[in-house]
């Protein structure tokens, strides 16, 4: 077992626990930075957890008193009433300041594909903006930008195949031939563990190996899981309003403009060698009985 403690930030969600298992595989020592320290812990003693304290500065640095590498994933996927980008802009400053203090050798970062301070839009604007800060801080760092994350606890894979579970067409933006690039969240996670072990900045577009269009990343995943749809083309702005009923029903937000327009601009596509080896065509064969047999729904993680 080293004596090195690493922190992972959301250990108890979605790939910070993927992270955080990895690690320990590892032989690493880990503790987590959480908001949800009321959730079950699935590392018992393994992994102990500290609030985030963005509010008490130096709590937050004595948390991370000891640690020698940082995975941070702490990010929102849009604005809402309780919670929005500004504040986990200022939120994520206010950690790498206090890892800064805390003597942190490393950050692992996680960010986006194609983030852009000029970009319109502005989930990629922020991610931006935050790798700009992380690179002016002085702490070495690895930055990785996957385009999509899958897994049997992801949202977005999981929901296309719930809605072609649902319903009898798949309503789709346009011509659907923008691009996108997954990445199995274990590969995400293992990437992320080995790049704390190194010293030197980085910056990797964590990408899965298979490329998509939108139009063959439904059609593969309707024909494995049985529930081939038709097609039905629509406008940007008629997608996402039937993308906000669905979400009165289901009681979550289901889908951004940022997202829409975001992955029509083919911002989840990059020209560059995959950093994962898992094909989501695989995983979703060995998944297809319980890939989308439920809604998974943001709001609801975060309530809990």
């Amino acid at each position: 077992m080293s004596t090195e403690l690493h922190a992972v930030t959301g250990a108890f969600g979605f790939s910070g626990r993927y992270i955080a298992r990895n690690l320990l595989d590892r032989g690493r020592n880990v503790i987590t930075l959480t908001n949800s320290l009321h959730r079950p812990n699935p590392f018992g003693e393994s992994v102990k957890a500290y609030p985030f304290n963005f509010d008490k500065p130096e709590k937050l640095t004595e948390s991370l008193s000891g640690v020698s590498v940082l995975y941070n994933t702490y990010w929102v996927r849009f604005n809402y009433k309780t919670f929005g980008y500004s504040t986990a802009i200022q939120n994520t400053f206010a950690l790498f300041e206090a890892a800064k203090k805390a003597g942190v050798k490393r950050i692992v970062h996680t960010s986006i594909t194609n983030p852009s301070e000029s970009s319109p839009y502005e989930y990629f604007r922020d991610k931006a903006i935050i790798e700009k800060n992380l690179i002016e801080s002085g702490i070495s760092y690895a930055i990785l930008r996957p385009a999509v994350l899958f897994g049997k606890e992801g949202i977005l894979i999981n929901n296309i195949a719930w809605a072609l579970r649902k319903f009898p067409y798949f309503s789709i933006f346009g011509d659907g031939n923008y691009r996108l690039q997954p990445i199995y969240v274990d590969d995400f996670a293992k990437l992320a563990a080995e790049q704390g072990e190194k010293s030197e900045n980085t910056i990797i577009n964590a990408i899965g190996p298979e490329t998509f269009s939108y139009r063959e990343l439904i059609e593969e995943i309707g024909s494995i899981i049985g529930k081939k749809r038709p097609f039905i083309s629509v406008p940007p702005a008629f997608g996402y309003f039937f993308a906000l009923i669905i979400g009165k029903f289901v009681h979550d937000v289901m889908l951004t403009k940022d997202e829409i327009k975001g992955l029509m601009d083919n911002l989840l596509y990059v020209d560059a060698p995959p950093a994962g080896k898992t094909k989501l065509t695989e995983w979703v064969r060995e998944n297809a009985d319980i890939l989308g047999s439920h809604y998974e729904s943001e709001l609801a993680r975060r309530k809990k």
